[in-house]
C-alpha cells in the first residue's frame, strides 16, 4: 500500500503541470454534468487544507519565530507589492473598475500555495520554511484578502466582507489548525502513518476543486472569448512578477547559495489558486474569477520552467567547483 502511494505521488508530483491544465479542460467539457456538484468545493478543500496541516506542528512555527525576517519580507513583497504591481497593470489594461483588474488583485492577494512546498523538496530548498510560511499566510488570510480588495477598490466594489472572513476561516484557518493539533497530539507521527490513505486522497479532493471550479465558471467562459487575448499576457506577467520577487527576497536577505532563492521563488510564485477560485466565484462575477483560472494554468507550467533552471545552476555551480579543487590540487 505505502509503496502504491509513494508511486502515485511521484507520479502527481512529476506531471502536475500538465494534470492541472488537463483537469481544468475536462472541467470546462463537462460543466453540464459537474456543475451541481460545486457546493462540495469548500469540503474538498478544507480536506486538503487538514492534510497540509498535520505536517505542521509546534516546532515549525517556533523555528518561523527565531527567523521571522525571511518569513516578514517575502509576505511583504507577495501581498503589498505584488498587488500593487497587479493593480496597475490591471489599470493600465483594463481600467480601475474592471472585473478583470479585481482579479488580478486577487491573484495577488490570495494564500500561498501548499503545492510550493512540493516545488521546493524537489529543488533541494527549505521545506520547513516553505511550509511554515505557507501555515502562517493562511492564518492571516482572512484579513489580508477583503483587506486588500477594501484598499485598492474601496467602496467601487461591494462584497460581503464578512462572509469572507467566516469561509477563509472555516476552509483554512481551522482545518489547519485541526491538523496541526492532530500533529501535535501524535508527536507527528499520525501523518507519515495515515500517508498511504490521507495523501493521495488529498490530491485527489485537490484535483475536484479544480475540476468542479472549471466546471462552475464554464457558462460564462464562452462570453469572454475576446477578452482572453489581452488577459492572457497580463495574467503570465503577473505570475512571472510573483516568481520574480522570490529572488528580489533572497536578494535582501543576502543569500548564499540556492535552498533560499529555490524556496523564496517557489513560496512567492505559487499562490493557493483553490482558495482564490472559491472567493472569486462566491463574492465576485465571473469575469474577476478568469484571471485566476489562467494562474492554474500558468503557474505550474512556470514552476517546471523554474524547477529546469535552478537544476542547470546547480550543475554549473557543481562543475565551476569541481573545476577550482583540480586546480587547487595541481598546484
Amino acid at each position: 500500500m505505502r509503496e502504491w502511494t509513494d508511486n502515485f505521488t511521484r507520479i502527481f508530483e512529476k506531471y502536475m503541470f500538465a494534470i492541472i491544465p488537463g483537469t481544468l479542460l475536462i472541467g470546462f467539457l463537462l460543466s453540464d454534468q459537474l456543475i451541481d456538484y460545486a457546493g462540495w468545493i469548500p469540503y474538498l478543500f478544507a480536506y486538503v487544507t487538514f492534510v497540509m496541516g498535520i505536517g505542521c506542528g509546534r516546532r515549525h512555527v517556533q523555528g518561523v519565530l527565531r527567523r521571522p525576517l525571511p518569513v516578514i519580507i517575502t509576505l511583504l513583497v507577495t501581498h503589498l507589492v505584488a498587488p500593487l504591481f497587479a493593480y496597475e497593470l490591471g489599470q493600465l489594461m483594463f481600467g480601475p473598475d474592471s472585473p478583470y483588474t479585481i482579479g488580478l488583485v486577487l491573484f495577488t492577494a490570495i494564500p500561498l500555495g501548499v503545492s510550493s512546498v512540493l516545488w521546493v523538496s524537489m529543488s533541494s530548498g527549505n521545506v520547513a520554511l516553505a511550509l511554515a510560511m505557507v501555515i502562517v499566510d493562511s492564518a492571516i488570510s482572512p484579513f489580508v484578502v477583503p483587506g486588500l480588495i477594501e484598499l485598492f477598490f474601496g467602496t467601487g466594489v461591494h462584497f460581503d466582507t464578512l462572509g469572507m472572513i467566516r469561509d477563509l476561516m472555516l476552509i483554512i484557518v481551522l482545518p489547519t489548525m485541526l491538523g496541526m493539533i492532530v500533529y501535535e497530539v501524535s508527536g507527528g507521527r499520525f501523518k507519515p502513518w495515515s500517508a498511504p490513505v490521507t495523501l493521495p486522497l488529498s490530491k485527489l479532493c485537490f484535483i475536484g476543486v479544480v475540476l468542479l471550479n472549471a466546471a462552475a465558471i464554464a457558462p460564462q467562459l464562452h462570453e469572454l472569448k475576446g477578452d482572453l487575448l489581452v488577459v492572457v499576457p497580463s495574467v503570465l506577467i503577473i505570475v512571472a512578477l510573483c516568481y520574480g520577487l522570490g529572488y528580489v527576497c533572497s536578494g535582501i536577505l543576502r543569500a548564499k547559495g540556492l535552498e533560499l532563492p529555490a524556496t523564496l521563488a517557489y513560496a512567492s510564485g505559487m499562490r493557493n489558486i483553490s482558495v482564490g477560485m472559491v472567493i472569486a466565484m462566491s463574492y465576485f462575477t465571473p469575469q474577476a474569477a478568469v484571471p485566476v483560472v489562467l494562474g492554474i494554468m500558468l503557474q505550474q507550467p512556470m514552476a517546471t520552467l523554474q524547477y529546469s533552471i535552478f537544476v542547470r545552476v546547480a550543475a554549473y555551480r557543481s562543475k565551476q567547483r569541481l573545476k577550482e579543487a583540480n586546480y587547487i590540487k595541481g598546484d
